[in-house]
């Protein structure tokens, strides 16, 4: 193939790349040695370039001799590394070839060609469900590290002032097939076809694999597992063969991206043979995979450790989903406690992290003050009752050193964490028969759980002007702040003065908006482009059209209506506002949906409840996955060799490399091609029609109710706060009750409305996400985004906010947080923006709190 559609000049030179380029000038008829054409000095402008030729000197060739490049490699197929930005009358297709550490430029003579196997290729593609079956072993980890006290400098902006040095290791390995054979450790088979699997097998008519009924013609197997010896079903002769038992061991750390990996990484890379598997997210990983060659079977098929990481799936606290639960696996190891004891352990422990700065201090021999439970990330130490927890947990098990009070800390919240992980993986197997240990984040098992019962089948977009065109629409949820202050002043408030209007501070959320939106018609399939686009009229389109449009439209904004539409003007788009660089929002699977409202309801615990919530909610970020931003970073431990660092940093598509150790590097490569394997329609569809939602209600219902007498303070993508004029809000939402979910409210409130919703004193709002809320009878509610909420909540007062607002002026905070730099571990001390009077994504009227959307005509 490459021999018909690819010339290599022949030459001893480092010019390839211009005899590739004079090749297509002056083509050869017959041969193609470097004397069938002109040398390249004579026709070509070489002025300042350099051989051999690099990727980032083309763009200066191209300009001094008016010819356009495009450069493509071999990688899985003919992939671009390097595209003109114009393409000129004379143009030049070259592939690029790597020869372990050297580079070479060859012709390409038919592009289309070269490349037409690679289109045709991926016609259709079979599929087996291997994720039914429980994964036989998953390890749950968890590690204790001592806070080495280093050098700081304070006067620095951000500084680090702890390194981070593990000490200890704690594991659970459960066996799914038999949990006599779990078990806790710490560092420092026979044929089971019964006589009701004969009486199952010989009265089965579907496959328990696959699912899908027997022909007559079928060739029926029992199958079984591998390990155990189990029976599992009757199943289709090929779905036997494909249903393989998983190589791939999980081992779950609660927060692997963010800290435990950086501890990991290193050693598990150089321990023994094996390649590292990334999943990476910049400089974290949201999973890696260690292969332990030792393991292989005939040169294949060897043992994986896949690390994954617990907060992915949950965002909840570990001892709060705890709290739901029996904790079995907690028992089972502490079987010999009383009730009294074992109870001590169900409650989340305290740890004196800061204290221990060295390994000699778990030697010592009582547990300190309160204040040595201090930590500089909260700024705070330990409360009153969980001091005395901590004491009474020393007393009651016999502590006789911090090693031993370490130890059990450590054993505890690994048992809970493989107690909540166990619970959710019975849930998930027992409600859509697919173990979530197969998966990275619960966005990946949420859609295959969706995909799986509801059997649809989304088309994937092979048109690239299609998938732009679709990119191009997608705007995610509004988040603006309209009008920055407001004070409320009704008569269920003790101030209420009866001289001013009446008005009311009133928030409005709406309940499970994506699981609405998800709920109506959605495309899947079938997509072409419209033929007649000046002669299509949309309003001929009835609502229930079993066809649906994507229409990208250019709409003029009529200023009698700018003053109507201020708060929360039609149509919003991502654009540049005024003098900033970057863009901004500026103002069906219904079937799934209620699957998991059914389950919801049959949950019996607040476990279960939480589970079908998140699994409704999270099923619309995998239409949203943004496949560009996926990053390609090898972990390398050879210099030598094709797949060695030298070779990878020879690469075209080289970009970065971090030396982590002396015998590991970590080297990120730029995607040779981006894969669009995700339906981004479906989200784009479902982003635009959730917006209707909060249209209607404001356009349709509040602003002709209320008119000028209601404002939008905020709105944040499902929630609106209003400013509302009236007599009696609550009178309005009884009348109008059909509109309201009032179904968590006592019983016993005013009107049969809660009247404890947040009746409002006054708001301030400066920009999106930084605002304040003064309740009566309430603590002021604060958001900072970016600051964490202890120091917000210590160091800044609802007054910095009015004296913000006012004055106009920025206001800092220093806050404490982890960070790391190549794999090593520091707290790190760093100044942030807390609040500040700037909001760019609206005009700020001058001398007012008001804003206007930017196009207004009172925009100056």
């Amino acid at each position: 193939m490459l021999k018909r559609e690819v010339i290599n000049v022949q030459s001893t030179d480092n010019a390839c790349f211009a005899w590739s380029v004079v090749a297509t000038l002056y083509p050869a008829q017959k041969y193609v040695e470097r004397e069938s054409y002109p040398h390249y000095s004579s026709v070509l402008n070489l002025q300042d370039i350099q051989f051999p030729m690099t990727l980032s000197q083309i763009k200066k060739f191209e300009a001094l001799n008016d010819i356009s490049i495009n450069v493509y490699a071999i990688e899985k197929g003919i992939v671009p590394i390097r595209l003109t930005d114009r393409k000129r009358s004379k143009h030049v297709n070259l592939l690029y070839v790597e020869d372990d550490s050297v580079g070479h430029f060859a012709l390409i003579k038919d592009l289309s060609r070269l490349v037409s196997s690679q289109i045709k290729r991926y016609g259709h593609r079979k599929y087996f469900c291997d994720r039914k079956e429980r994964v036989p072993f998953v390890v749950y980890a968890d590690l204790e590290c001592a806070l080495e006290k280093i050098d700081k400098d304070p006067t620095s902006a951000t500084y680090t002032y702890q390194h981070h040095n593990v000490f200890s290791v704690g594991y659970y390995v459960h066996y799914s097939y038999d949990s006599s054979l779990s078990g806790y450790r710490f560092r420092r088979d026979k044929d089971y076809f019964t006589r009701d699997d004969w009486e199952k097998f010989n009265s089965a008519s579907h496959c328990h694999v696959c699912e899908k009924p027997f022909a007559k013609d079928d060739t029926r197997v029992r199958d079984h597992c591998h390990l155990t010896g189990r029976y599992r079903g009757l199943a289709h002769s090929n779905c036997n063969l494909n249903y393989k038992d998983s190589r791939c061991i999980p081992v779950v750390f609660h927060n692997l991206s963010s800290y435990d990996a950086h501890f990991i990484i290193k050693e598990i890379a150089t321990a023994y043979e094996g390649h590292v598997d990334l999943l990476p997210i910049t400089k974290e990983y949201i999973s890696f995979t260690k292969q332990v060659d030792s393991t292989k079977i005939d040169q294949k098929n060897c043992m994986q450790l896949r690390f994954i990481v617990f907060i992915y799936i949950f965002v909840s606290s570990l001892d709060k989903l705890a709290s739901f639960l029996n904790n079995d696996i907690l028992r089972r190891e502490f079987s010999n406690l009383s009730e009294e004891n074992f109870n001590l352990l169900t409650r989340k422990g305290v740890f004196l992290y800061e204290y221990i700065d060295c390994s000699e201090k778990l030697n010592e021999l009582r547990l300190l003050s309160r204040e040595s439970f201090y930590s500089s990330l909260t700024d705070s130490t330990v409360s009153e009752s969980d001091c005395a927890h901590a004491v009474n947990v020393w007393r009651r098990f016999s502590m006789q050193t911090l090693g031993e009070y370490s130890n059990l800390y450590q054993k505890t919240d690994v048992l809970l964490l493989a107690d909540v992980f166990e619970n959710f993986r019975d849930s998930c197997i027992a409600s859509y028969g697919l173990d979530p240990a197969y998966y990275y984040t619960l966005s990946g098992f949420t859609w295959d759980a969706m995909l799986k019962p509801t059997g649809v089948k989304f088309e994937l977009l092979t048109d690239i002007d299609m998938v732009m065109f679709v990119e191009h629409g997608i705007r995610g949820g509004l988040s603006q702040c309209s009008n920055r202050y407001a004070r409320a002043n009704n008569k269920y408030m003790s101030s209420y003065d009866p001289s001013k209007p009446s008005s009311y501070l009133i928030y409005y959320d709406v309940s499970n908006l994506y699981g609405w939106a998800m709920c109506q018609s959605l495309p899947y399939a079938d997509f072409q482009w419209v033929d007649d686009v000046h002669n299509f009229d949309f309003t001929t389109i009835v609502l229930d059209s079993p066809t649906g449009y994507i229409l990208e439209v250019d709409l003029e904004f009529p200023q009698h209506l700018h003053d109507a539409h201020t708060d929360l003007p039609f149509c919003p788009t991502r654009e540049k506002p005024p003098g900033k660089r970057d863009d901004k929002l500026l103002a069906t699977l219904c079937d799934n949906i209620e699957l998991n409202t059914k389950f919801r309801t049959l949950a019996k615990n607040d476990f279960e409840k939480n589970l079908y919530k998140l699994m409704n909610n999270t099923v619309f970020g995998k239409t949203m996955e943004n496949v560009r931003d996926r990053v390609d970073v090898k972990l390398l431990t050879k210099w030598e060799g094709r797949y060695g660092a030298e070779a990878m940093i020879a690469k075209p598509n080289f970009h970065s490399r971090s030396i982590l150790s002396e015998n590991l590097v970590a080297i990120e490569l730029r995607k040779f091609e981006v894969k669009f394997d995700k339906p981004i329609y479906v989200g784009m569809c479902i982003l635009g029609i959730s917006k209707t939602c909060l249209y209607e209600f404001h356009h349709e219902y509040m602003a002709p109710l209320f008119r000028e007498k209601c404002k939008i303070m905020y709105t944040d993508t499902d929630s609106l706060i209003y400013h509302v004029e009236c007599d009696d809000i609550y009178d309005v939402m009884k009348r109008d009750i059909n509109r309201f979910d009032t179904s968590d409210y006592a019983v016993d409130n005013a009107y049969s409305i809660q009247l404890a919703n947040k009746k409002g004193l006054n708001r301030k709002c400066n920009c999106t996400r930084k605002y304040a809320l003064r309740v009566q009878g309430k603590k002021d509610a604060k958001k900072a985004k970016g600051v964490k909420s202890s120091v917000v909540a210590k160091s800044i007062t609802f007054e910095d906010y009015t004296c913000c607002l006012n004055n106009a002026i920025e206001m800092t905070r220093r806050q404490s947080c982890i960070g790391s730099k190549l794999h090593e571990v520091y707290t790190i001390s760093e100044t942030k923006i807390a609040i500040s009077p700037h909001n760019d994504k609206r005009y700020i009227v001058s001398g007012s709190t008001d804003t206007l959307p930017w196009g207004h005509y009172r925009c100056k």
